[in-house]
């Protein structure tokens, strides 16, 4: 925004301004660049302003305002996501809500197993309130240290720990909501039970912030697990991946909390990129599996568990070699070989990123499959797989060709239909847990059914008939 056009909007900033303070409505465009351009850096737009409200009381007045004006409104959590969902689009007319101030542990309760959190706070004090009042908040995301609750919800996230806890949807018993006029929607009650109606909360997550502005959340806490017992296992095959996972779940039972997966490309490029890292096996494998047990203090069998999962692995040709984490260390260094893959990727060049999910049984084939069918569409590329076996849910992402960044961006309409096209004809999503944004959105509408459309049409009209929240992101305008 210029000088030229700032008495065109006094009004309105004014308005803004009275509402949070002058100090958190940013217009100069040095203090704006953070706000508008996604952690990928493809997505990069133009705000008319970015507001930083500190409570729900000020949230609620700038959606009034920007209601009253017909001013398009982006809320942003942690400014974490991959498909640009956060960030506004080029047109200068869109005003950036940033909930970064919004930091407040609101109430701990260890007993009912509940924490009532601000959107704004990160995730990694989420979990940390949690520990401190000895209970587990068991979402666990590589962005965990930046990303925010409020994002987690819109996007409906899901990390590693979805096998055992389930998505963010699964964690969440209510919400605090701004709609889309300004009113504010009081869902706070930490109830189990309440089956008076639409479930308004579940409406909300995954709503990518296209139907109101989530301003707090009560979230499910559960038992701490101190006790761990982790391997990184080499495998031959998907296939092998998932016939493990089967020996690993008789073995375990609830025990199993992590089963994540990745292939020698991705390990390749955390070696190469992540200072510190190294291979914990000598001879290379085709894919790995990083597979963990967690339990409470008393839970002594863990390691016991652990090893008859990888004897009758081995013996079934499922697993030619694993290493064990025997101290918190070794621990730390086998998550860092999974969690490193998204920024080493990022380092390493341009890339084109998938987040599918497919019916577990189909995973191995689809992933064979998937090879040769982007080798002829773009000779060369590198497929950086990897991702939640026990869940489906695989980060199918390609990296260019060696020296072939520009080759890539080329064939990227094509290289996605390829997967898209696949990922359908498996009975699969096109998005498991990072959410369409403006990146998916016409083919997240492309690939659903004409009902399914509608009804989400249905329910933007009804909320936002305006279209002002978050316009063009998760349905196409």
């Amino acid at each position: 925004m210029t000088d030229s056009t700032d008495h065109l909007l006094d009004p309105l900033l004014d308005r803004l301004r009275a509402a949070v303070g002058d100090a958190h409505v940013l217009t100069d465009p040095a203090d704006v660049a953070a706000f508008v351009v996604d952690w990928t850096g493809v997505h990069e737009g133009q705000a008319l302003a970015v507001v930083r409200p500190g409570s729900t009381a000020e949230v609620a007045d700038v959606v009034a305002a920007c209601h009253a004006t017909r001013t398009p409104v982006v809320p942003q959590g942690g400014n974490t996501g991959l498909v640009g969902g956060g960030v506004p689009d080029a047109s200068g007319t869109q005003v950036v809500l940033s909930l970064g101030r919004m930091r407040r542990v609101r109430d701990v309760d260890p007993v009912a197993g509940t924490i009532t959190v601000d959107a704004g706070v990160v995730l990694a004090d989420v979990q940390a309130a949690a520990a401190h009042a000895g209970r587990l908040f068991p979402m666990s995301l590589g962005s965990e240290g930046s990303c925010t609750i409020g994002g987690n919800l819109a996007t409906n996230a899901g990390g590693t720990a979805v096998l055992r806890y389930g998505m963010t949807r699964e964690l969440a018993l209510g919400l605090e909501v701004v709609l889309p006029d300004g009113r504010v929607w009081d869902g706070l009650r930490g109830l189990r039970k309440d089956n008076t109606g639409y479930d308004l909360t579940q409406l909300f997550v995954g709503s990518e912030g296209t139907l109101g502005v989530i301003t707090g959340a009560v979230l499910r806490l559960f038992p701490e697990t101190p006790r761990h017992a982790t391997a990184w296992v080499a495998v031959p095959s998907v296939a092998a991946a998932v016939a493990l996972l089967g020996i690993a779940q008789q073995h375990a039972g609830a025990h199993l909390a992590t089963f994540e997966i990745a292939n020698r490309q991705a390990l390749d490029l955390v070696l190469a990129h992540l200072p510190g890292a190294s291979d914990p096996l000598v001879a290379p494998s085709d894919w790995y599996v990083l597979v963990e047990l967690a339990g409470a203090a008393t839970d002594r069998g863990l390691d016991d568990a652990l090893e008859a999962i990888l004897g009758e692995a081995v013996e079934a040709d499922l697993a030619s070699d694993a290493a064990v984490a025997g101290s918190p260390a070794q621990r730390d260094a086998l998550w860092a070989l999974r969690e490193g893959i998204s920024e080493a990727q990022k380092v390493e060049g341009a890339t084109l990123k998938h987040d599918v999910t497919l019916p577990i049984a189909s995973l191995a084939a689809w992933a064979e499959a998937m090879g040769p069918v982007l080798e002829c569409v773009l000779p060369g590329v590198r497929p950086v797989t990897y991702g939640h076996v026990g869940d489906g849910n695989l980060h199918y992402n390609v990296s260019a060709p060696v020296g072939g960044d520009d080759d890539l961006r080329a064939a990227a309409p094509a290289l996605s239909a390829a997967i898209y096209d696949s990922v359908a004809a498996a009975d699969g999503s096109i998005s498991a847990e990072h959410g369409l944004g403006r990146t998916k959105a016409a083919a997240g509408a492309a690939y659903k059914s004409d009902v399914e459309v509608d009804l989400m049409r249905a329910l933007k009209r009804a909320l936002d008939p305006h279209g002002l929240m978050n316009p063009g992101v998760l349905l196409p305008e």
